[in-house]
């Protein structure tokens, strides 16, 4: 009879949350605390006006979009 093979368990381990964080609540606390805003053009709460201002702010930083990066 084959028995498993006990699998080293790190003592850190039990120190981790166990609940992954709720993506909102960091983009929030990262805007109060650092002034940085994570953003999706397809963000649903912005209107058309928004999203394209987003893109083209994205554009003109980072590149087209579609294109080469970097």
């Amino acid at each position: 009879m084959k028995t498993p093979q006990p699998r080293y368990r790190c003592p850190l381990g039990r120190l981790q949350a166990n609940q992954k964080p709720d993506p909102e609540a960091v983009k929030k606390q990262g805007w109060k605390e650092q002034h940085i805003l994570v953003i999706s053009p397809e963000d649903e709460r912005l209107d058309w006006y928004e999203q394209q201002l987003l893109r083209n702010i994205g554009d003109r930083l980072y590149g087209e979009e579609g294109g080469q990066r970097g």
